[in-house]
């Protein structure tokens, strides 16, 4: 059946379903979605240091989920939203809406990768396809005026716009991370740099100096106003608080002088955006008000990921770092934050972009006067794949009737009506750091396609009950239980039919499954090299011209330790211990590397390094002067600063040597 036909057919479908509504008229739904607000982001949810009085005022009128989870980044999640899909099955699986479409029939696995690859990871689609009847399609057909205003990021071309996807009033830009500027001209960026983007979509600039998030909220009050007669679904999509970082510097100025009771909150930028977008918050809440359109209003309040812990850090990707310097907010960034990242998950692990509670557990609120009891909370798990199938099952509406929901009415935990009985929910984000995860109950495994540099273990298990910042790993404890929640992914993989990692045909691994250097080198993980035996050592062969490192996992201590490594080099030069602590999301260098250097002249070294780490150990990585010749290690050693007790070595004299091993 062709996209019109099934439209027609929802149409008649919803005709129907509204008879039930007889003289009443049906409610509005107003969808209000941050970007890159985190769970502890308001003060409802503990802020101590953010100040946000309307998102109190609506959890005093709303019930406010503490389980609530998104994808880890914003794109996947807005096309969960309008599908009610995971993204497994729509395959929008990372934020690239704002790169062209591939070519129709183009595969989405890549044709080839590095020998040193073992896996092949599918390219997520960079549109939401236009054969799925989204959220706004159904709404219209069933009589309702729809709007859209702000971030879009799900689709670059026209065809793939707002407008096509059942929204009739639209206000958008894109490419759309974030805005070209918070400010007006919103065309491009005002320096005029090569980061400056022009503009497509049809947003409109305003008054020189208008801020953005004003001006989204103007736009939308206006289409409030418009349709107060008539059932409206308005999406308020707020590019708040993504970068470019603009802000209001008088905000920004109050909360300089503001300090975190918690000790965890402190960047002043980022509360200025989130004080912002309360304000929007407020306004269209205040219009309700006055319209009396409240009481007949289903209020959705969400987030499209975790805070952002990552940015404006030292030590940052450089991509990142690129993205974030386009921004004519760099200078303030920098002078009112420092090396400040937006903002705090804690008690939360990590953040937007990891799989980690940080980067997928977000505030949702939902109102609904009459049904929802005022000021309540619900601990039931749920998602962006929930809204979906809420809103019609709110409205009375059925879904598509060719068309897969993933997701569950919310219906009967908002009216407290029956009890939830879903208790598991997947999360699909092969990027970054490939993963996917399973929450049953208070148990989450995560499951790493395959080691990484910084995350070695591909099976994390963890008890959220007690243990919701996700630092102890019991995996190799509960094995059973392991294999029942890999189980439950492997369903999930299957029923949706998510694009998993294939084998690299050019992958060059060991021909010996028990080759010596494998289980030699155990706990040790290569990033941008080679690693083979040579005649009693480990030969470390830069890939790429790009500076190799080994990380590993596998020290344990809390307190100082001594690093000490046998090395030789042709090429010689600068290596450095780059170490984060457990409790630490990122890599910082402010204090947390220690530099050495390798003489080049092809003889034996012994290199002491002496890590002052405080707190307890969690990653160490060991930058080798490999880049362009390579380095040969015959050992290495970590030992307790104050005691001298081994804590891990690794001695490749012992091995004997074998063809090349492994390759990342």
């Amino acid at each position: 059946m062709n996209r019109p036909s099934r439209l027609l057919c929802i149409a008649c479908l919803l005709l129907c379903c509204q008879s039930g509504w007889s003289q009443q008229r049906p409610p509005n739904v107003v969808l209000f979605l941050v970007d890159d607000m985190g769970w502890m982001d308001s003060t409802p949810y503990g802020s101590q240091y953010y100040e946000t009085p309307s998102m109190e005022r609506l959890a005093a009128q709303a019930m406010r989920f503490t389980n609530a989870y998104a994808v880890p980044l914003c794109s996947p999640t807005r096309a969960t939203i309008l599908t009610g899909q995971h993204s497994a099955r729509h395959r929008v699986t990372s934020a690239s809406g704002h790169q062209p479409a591939a070519a129709a029939g183009t595969s989405p696995y890549p044709d080839k990768a590095p020998a040193n690859r073992r896996l092949l990871y599918a390219n997520s689609q960079n549109y939401l396809d236009p054969e799925l009847i989204t959220l706004a399609e159904v709404l219209k057909s069933a009589g309702y005026r729809t709007g859209h205003f702000g971030k879009w990021h799900l689709g670059l071309s026209p065809e793939h716009w707002p407008n096509r996807q059942g929204f009739e009033t639209t206000w958008h830009c894109a490419p759309d991370p974030g805005p070209p500027s918070y400010f007006s001209p919103y065309g491009v960026s005002k320096d005029g740099t090569p980061g400056g983007r022009h503009r497509v979509g049809n947003i409109t600039d305003g008054p020189e100096g208008e801020y953005i998030t004003d001006r989204l909220t103007d736009e939308a009050i206006k289409f409030i106003e418009q349709h107060r007669d008539e059932p409206f679904y308005l999406n308020l999509w707020q590019y708040g608080v993504h970068g470019p970082w603009g802000h209001k510097p008088s905000y920004t100025e109050q909360f300089a002088k503001r300090e975190d009771p918690r000790g965890k909150q402190r960047n002043p930028i980022m509360a200025s955006m989130l004080k912002s977008v309360d304000d929007s918050l407020g306004r269209v809440l205040d219009k309700l008000d006055e319209l009396k359109l409240t009481e007949n209003t289903l209020f959705i309040f969400f987030s499209d990921n975790g805070g952002n812990t990552h940015s404006n850090v030292p030590g940052e990707p450089k991509t990142e770092r690129a993205a974030v310097a386009r921004s004519v907010m760099m200078q303030d960034w920098r002078k009112w934050a420092g090396p400040e990242p937006p903002t705090n998950n804690a008690p939360l692990r990590e953040g937007k972009g990891r799989i980690y509670e940080g980067g997928q557990r977000v505030p949702l609120m939902i109102r609904w006067p009459g049904r929802v009891k005022p000021a309540s909370t619900s601990d039931a798990i749920v998602g962006a794949i929930d809204l979906f199938p809420t809103v019609l099952d709110a409205l009375r509406l059925k879904p598509p009737e060719h068309q897969v929901v993933d997701g569950l009415s919310l219906v009967p935990v908002l009216t407290q009506s029956a009890p939830w009985t879903r208790n598991v929910y997947f999360t699909w984000f092969p990027h970054l750091v490939p993963a996917a995860s399973v929450r049953e109950g208070d148990w989450k495994l995560i499951r790493k396609f395959e080691p990484h540099a910084s995350y070695p273990e591909t099976r994390e298990l963890y008890n959220l009950r007690t243990d919701i910042g996700e630092t102890a790993n019991l995996a190799t404890k509960m094995p059973e239980k392991v294999a029942h929640l890999d189980g439950l992914l492997d369903e999930f993989i299957r029923e949706t039919g998510a694009l998993a990692p294939r084998p690299n045909p050019d992958y060059k691994p060991s021909a010996n499954a028990a080759d010596p250097l494998r289980s030699g080198a155990d706990g040790l993980v290569p990033r941008f090299c080679q690693l083979d035996l040579t005649a009693g050592a480990m030969r470390v062969t830069g890939e790429n011209g790009r500076q190799p490192f080994l990380g590993t996992a596998r020290v344990k201590h809390n307190g100082q330790v001594v690093a000490k490594l046998r090395l030789r080099g042709g090429e010689g030069g600068a290596g450095k211990l780059l170490w984060k602590t457990a409790g630490q999301e990122s890599f910082p260098d402010n204090g947390q590397s220690v530099d050495f250097r390798l003489p080049a002249d092809g003889a034996w070294h012994d290199v002491t390094v002496n890590l002052p780490v405080s707190g307890r150990l969690g990653t160490v990585r060991i930058y080798l002067p490999a880049a362009s010749k390579p380095v040969d290690i015959q050992s290495i050693r970590f030992e307790a600063a104050d005691t001298g007790r081994l804590l891990q070595s690794w001695d490749f004299a012992k091995l004997a040597p074998s063809g090349p091993a492994q390759k990342k």
